[in-house]
């Protein structure tokens, strides 16, 4: 038996579930007190317009504050603080900062209580690839376009096709997108920026925990003899 309690206090979800049952989850990743906050809460919400019935988890060093903590809660995230992870000091001698905090990642394949999680960052993936070179497969752009390909390889790039969209170039993360960096006057660019803020103002999306009831409810009803759920109201 798993017991799982929403950080917000809303409600506590017992699930009773043979060992075999499979635990799924899409997982990324937060560090410091900057705006990318708003980057995880995009994707959240974009998790939702794609109707996907598994949780985002986020995971968060240390210095992740408490107030967007409290807003990725309120967005349905499940919140995981890990320990940074320092790579050996031979190799960060002129490393950028942001490629130091990276190495935190690795600290996901910790949360073995997920039997297959799928990451949805990609600013590390040649860094993971490094390691594990040998037993991963590369995903198709439909579903994960590098901003870049589009000026680079448009050739390789079916637009209307795209399921997941990578705002890695600079100056396309959408929460500080002005329009005056190299590429970023394109109207495809443009148009991706603001499909992203249609979802992120859209309130239709934002978590209410109803949805999640039934959600749950379904799964256990759709998998007959691998889940009994129940619902019990928080003691909070």
């Amino acid at each position: 038996m798993a017991t799982v309690k929403m950080m917000n206090g809303l409600e506590t979800a017992v699930v009773m579930a043979q060992k075999n049952t499979e635990t799924r989850a899409f997982v990324t990743f937060l560090a410091g007190n900057g705006d990318y906050v708003k980057g995880v809460v995009g994707l959240a919400k974009g998790l939702r317009k794609a109707k996907s019935r598994y949780p985002l988890v986020v995971a968060t060093l240390p210095d992740v504050p408490e107030e967007h903590r409290r807003i990725l809660v309120s967005q349905g995230c499940i919140v995981r603080e890990i320990e940074p992870v320092y790579p050996p000091e031979n190799q960060t001698r002129f490393a950028m900062a942001y490629y130091v905090i990276n190495y935190s990642k690795l600290r996901i394949w910790e949360f073995v209580e997920f039997d297959k999680m799928i990451y949805l960052d990609g600013d590390i993936q040649d860094f993971l690839n490094m390691y594990f070179r040998d037993i991963y497969k590369p995903i198709p752009p439909i579903y994960n376009l590098v901003l870049a390909m589009l000026w680079r390889h448009p050739e390789n790039i079916e637009l209307d096709k795209v399921k997941v969209v990578h705002y890695c170039a600079a100056g396309s993360k959408p929460w500080r997108y002005t329009g005056k960096e190299e590429n970023m006057e394109r109207d495809d660019i443009r148009m991706l920026v603001k499909k992203w803020w249609d979802i992120y103002n859209d309130e239709s999306l934002d978590y209410k925990p109803e949805d999640t009831k039934v959600t749950l409810l379904k799964g256990a009803l759709t998998e007959p003899g691998k889940a009994l759920l129940k619902l019990a109201p928080s003691a909070a």
